[in-house]
């Protein structure tokens, strides 16, 4: 499973979050997210949970492209 910054970013501005807030709230690191975001790694299942959890949605959605 992997989820495209993009569609991250897309839901989390939807939501009214912010990178430094998902990351406070999930304890997903500042830079972790920023390597996601610059293409230096891409999450670990675990991180997508947490995201997912988070913007009350599944995984799958998450993953899903759009």
């Amino acid at each position: 499973m992997v989820a495209r910054y993009e569609t991250y970013a897309k839901l989390r501005d939807e939501r009214g979050f912010t990178d430094y807030r998902v990351s406070k709230e999930t304890g997903i690191g500042a830079a972790t997210i920023s390597d996601w975001k610059n293409g230096l790694s891409k999450p670990k299942v675990d991180k997508l949970f947490l995201i997912a959890r988070l913007f009350g949605i599944s995984v799958e959605e998450l993953c899903t492209e759009g």
